[in-house]
């Protein structure tokens, strides 16, 4: 039986640094790995990913909605691991101050922008920057990416498109 796993995350910016965690050892997903903040959504929050971003951004950093600014779903990411559909909201924003609080999930660090991609980070959210660098940085896009592996087997790629309506 294929089951669904939605997760909401955030890349959060203060000037030209990027709010990321190195995620702690014991973590299910990408143990050891620098990500985003984010997680899973609660039931009661299925359709309303961007509340469960705001409550895990909340959680994980203690910084509050009103400390967020330009806070925008940027990209939908679609993955068949397993028997498991993965579907991933990721926002973008902009915090308006550096304070964070400690949290068990790992540990937060400002990063900057420029050094994002040479930590050791998920395929995930490593092609997702890159794509963010590359094209969705210059506009104000939703993408919607689907995660295959490449002709090679090895490497995961993604199909980007901008999620638009026909009508």
């Amino acid at each position: 039986m294929v089951r669904l796993r939605q997760m909401a995350a955030a890349f959060l910016a203060n000037g030209e640094d990027l709010l990321l965690m190195k995620r702690a050892e014991t973590r299910e997903l990408a143990p050891g790995l620098w990500a985003p903040v984010g997680g899973h959504l609660e039931p009661a929050e299925l359709n309303d990913p961007a509340a469960a971003c705001l409550r895990e951004i909340w959680e994980e950093t203690g910084i509050r909605p009103e400390r967020l600014a330009d806070f925008k779903l940027r990209y939908i990411i679609s993955r068949l691991r397993g028997a498991e559909i993965r579907l991933q909201y990721i926002y973008f924003g902009r915090t308006l101050d550096r304070f964070f609080h400690p949290t068990g999930e790992g540990e937060l660090h400002w990063i900057p922008a420029a050094q994002a991609l040479s930590l050791e980070m998920a395929p995930t959210s490593r092609l997702l920057l890159e794509h963010y660098r590359r094209t969705g940085k210059e506009n104000g896009a939703i993408y919607i990416g689907t995660m295959a592996a490449a002709p090679d087997g090895r490497h995961p790629l993604v199909s980007w498109a901008e999620l638009s309506d026909w009508e």
